[in-house]
């Protein structure tokens, strides 16, 4: 209520949140995600679990982050904002996942989208071998919707993947490990156009193909769709809208900046290439 008695409405950002690794060069992880957030018009926050020191080239270390830093993050932001959204990256550790899991279980936000980071673009690995059973057993049932790239698709279902035809299976085998929903993304496979798909038990797949683009700044790809779903998720859009909004966006922030030397191996990509005003909402009183 103002001065002279009136009321007014309350308003509040679009939020989404990034669980996930700092990458020191800027293309991918949370730096990626917080750039996405902002670039959909939506308020983003980070809670790091390790940092990592790499560039274009490749990862040179990584330094977990302990535990109960990683909680007091999570719990300062969720203790203090409504939180639309939350984007799971890159965990690499056991115990970090084990810890998520928990905080969600108590928290409940609505929208979790994981991104199981498995190996950097440049080849680097970026979650330990136990971490990865941690994820099927605690997050799997817990997170919305899971999207893995080929590699890390044939890893986690342990089918092999070499056509668009063999998602079906894979995702199958996913979805009876306890994903809610899986969007597969085809961005390895052989072909002038790519394909990923999208997955709901009991709904007919969703195909989402589009033209390979010849560029080499695909440093951070998977990062940048994984937060641009979360973000289209916070701002209200249904998954099935929410993946085909965030996959246009990729695909013309590579053919923004295909052609953009930063660094003098796998670029970023443009983020900012139609950057929107932060969305605001109204708060329900």
């Amino acid at each position: 209520m103002g001065n002279t008695g009136e009321m007014i409405d309350l308003h509040r950002y679009a939020t989404a949140l990034t669980i996930a690794g700092s990458d020191s060069c800027g293309g991918a992880g949370i730096q990626a995600d917080l750039k996405t957030f902002s670039a959909l018009g939506v308020y983003g926050m980070s809670a790091i679990t390790a940092v990592t020191a790499q560039n274009t080239l490749g990862v040179r270390s990584v330094q977990a982050v302990e535990t109960k830093v990683i909680r007091d993050q999570i719990e300062a932001l969720f203790d203090d904002f409504t939180i639309d959204a939350v984007k799971i990256g890159m965990l690499y550790e056991a115990e970090t996942v084990r810890l998520v899991a928990e905080l969600l279980e108590r928290y409940r936000p609505r929208w979790v989208v994981l991104d199981p980071v498995m190996i950097s673009t440049s080849g680097s690995k970026l979650l330990q071998d136990d971490a990865i059973a941690e994820i099927v057993k605690s997050l799997f049932p817990q997170v919305y919707l899971v999207t893995p790239n080929v590699p890390e698709a044939e890893h986690l279902s342990g089918m092999p993947l070499h056509t668009p035809e063999d998602m079906d299976g894979v995702a199958g085998r996913l979805l009876e490990m306890g994903c809610r929903a899986v969007l597969i993304k085809g961005g390895h496979l052989e072909g002038e156009q790519k394909t990923d798909r999208l997955y709901i038990p009991t709904e007919k797949p969703v195909g989402f193909v589009h033209e390979t683009i010849d560029t080499r700044n695909t440093h951070g790809t998977g990062c940048t769709l994984s937060s641009a779903i979360a973000a289209c998720l916070a701002l209200g859009y249904p998954l099935p809208d929410a993946v085909s909004k965030a996959e246009k966006y990729l695909a013309e922030a590579l053919r923004a900046g295909k052609e953009v030397m930063a660094g003098h191996g796998h670029g970023p990509v443009n983020h900012f290439y139609s950057p929107q005003k932060l969305v605001k909402q109204s708060v329900e009183k």
